[in-house]
């Protein structure tokens, strides 16, 4: 047995969650899960179907980009995943899906904005996008060059990655994080939901404003901070 095998079978089952929640189809999107210690990452295999996919499938690498176990290639998306993992240091979980509603938003190039009190939940401002890519990003390193969009749009933008764990690659799709791989999927799954609620009330009323900043307030921090009174203690 590997000594990676919990760290496959997390990332495995964060996988098999996107097809179940139908955040992705075929061998649309990947999760990826870190062992900080042992520095190493845990990352779908790229182009597997997800109705093939094994817990042995799943590839181990380094923060190097070095394969340390598996004989398939990893994900495409790897370099991306790397460099969150790398600038992020308190994530665990990256996952990337190409959602329709989130894809949507990101194709048209628009933040998500920040609507209602789901939204709100989940973090006060729009859900962020990049900007789009130059073409000598494009032609170099394309999955390095997604990630160093991510950073410089959270550091453009002033953004904690740990308050705001999701974003829009602009002409691409989403990305998501959290504290593990299936923290980064159920962001990925909440982000989807927002994401169509967003185009329904736009398709409604073009001109119904944003939230405003007192109901954000209220049902952000009754979920998240010192004073949160939401849900069960140790849940």
């Amino acid at each position: 047995m590997s000594k990676y095998t919990y760290l496959k079978e997390q990332v495995y089952e964060a996988n098999m969650e996107i097809t179940r929640e139908s955040l992705a189809i075929v061998t649309f999107g990947n999760v990826s899960g870190i062992d900080r210690q042992a520095g190493v990452v845990g990352i779908k295999p790229s182009g597997v179907p997800y109705h093939r996919l094994k817990v042995d499938d799943i590839v181990i690498l380094d923060l190097d980009n070095t394969v340390i176990e598996g004989v398939m290639r990893p994900s495409s998306d790897t370099a991306t995943h790397i460099v969150l993992y790398r600038n992020f240091p308190t994530i665990g979980g990256v996952c990337h899906t190409h959602s329709t509603y989130a894809v949507a938003w990101a194709q048209a190039m628009r933040e998500i904005p920040n609507m209602g009190t789901t939204h709100a939940d989940h973090m006060v401002s729009a859900v962020p996008v990049t900007e789009v890519m130059s073409d000598e990003m494009i032609k170099g390193n394309y999955e390095l060059e997604t990630g160093h969009q991510i950073l410089d749009l959270f550091r453009k933008q002033l953004l904690s990655p740990e308050e705001v764990e999701m974003v829009l690659v602009a002409c691409h799709g989403p990305f998501t994080w959290g504290k593990d791989p299936a923290k980064a999927v159920y962001n990925a799954v909440v982000l989807e939901e927002m994401a169509k609620m967003a185009f329904l009330t736009l398709q409604i009323d073009p001109a119904t404003p944003t939230i405003k900043q007192s109901l954000i307030d209220k049902h952000y921090f009754r979920k998240h901070g010192n004073n949160a009174y939401y849900g069960q203690d140790g849940c």
